[in-house]
């Protein structure tokens, strides 16, 4: 089974795809993720490694069994092109399996976050993280002061603009809370787009492409859906 992999970044999920013996994996990204995902997983018969863009891929069409892309379609221009150049990488009767985020209550009242953010991003690379990092100095330790009151730590993530895993992996130390905070903050404060688009605009992607045994279902991130190219 050939299956791409786009957006693949350090491996996060490269190391569960490469778990199936059957899978010949691909894995591409835009970034310089692609050098960790090589050492995280290494390339060998089973699997390859190509720094590519996915509107420009180095490969012929229709080539692969599985397209997966998670965690990236929302950060691109137009997620509409961005589907529609991974939907043409499946091949005859293949499938291709992405996630989006979706209009959520918990994204649209991230009050600070969402203030914060179109200046954050547009910081130079280094200052960046550091206005992250203070960031997290701030408010991290009232996330941790209030982890065990769930009611409170719900009001308080609206205001704070920081990403937080005490209630999700109470069982992390507290050096990885911070560290995981830090990354993920950083993560959701520089993507340039956050687009979001509702289920049914979703399924009207694909289906406007073609694809059948079309399901899109909240979860995750927000939508997941999977398709198939006909045979």
């Amino acid at each position: 089974m050939h299956v791409l992999e786009v957006g693949c970044g350090a491996g996060r999920f490269t190391e569960i795809l490469l778990r199936f013996p059957a899978v010949r994996l691909t894995s591409i990204d835009l970034s310089s993720a692609v050098e960790a995902n090589a050492l995280n997983c290494p390339p060998d018969v089973r699997h390859r490694i190509a720094q590519a863009d996915i509107m420009t891929p180095p490969f012929l069409p229709r080539q692969f069994d599985v397209v997966i892309c998670l965690g990236v379609i929302q950060h691109t221009p137009s997620p509409e092109e961005t589907i529609e150049k991974l939907y043409e990488q499946v091949k005859p009767g293949g499938y291709l399996m992405f996630d989006h985020y979706t209009f959520e209550i918990r994204r649209l009242t991230k009050i600070t976050g969402n203030l914060l953010r179109p200046m954050v991003k547009r910081l130079p690379n280094g200052a960046r993280m550091r206005a992250v990092e203070r960031m997290v100095d701030l408010f991290f330790p009232i996330h941790k002061a209030i982890r065990k009151i769930p009611f409170a730590q719900q009001v308080f993530s609206r205001i704070s603009p920081i990403t937080t895993y005490f209630h999700v992996y109470p069982q992390l130390s507290e050096n990885l809370q911070r560290d995981w905070s830090v990354l993920d903050t950083h993560d959701g404060m520089t993507d340039w787009y956050k687009h979001l688009r509702s289920l049914d605009q979703l399924r009207e992607i694909v289906v406007g492409l073609g694809a059948g045994d079309v399901l899109a279902l909240r979860g995750g991130n927000g939508i997941e859906v999977s398709c198939r190219r006909p045979a």
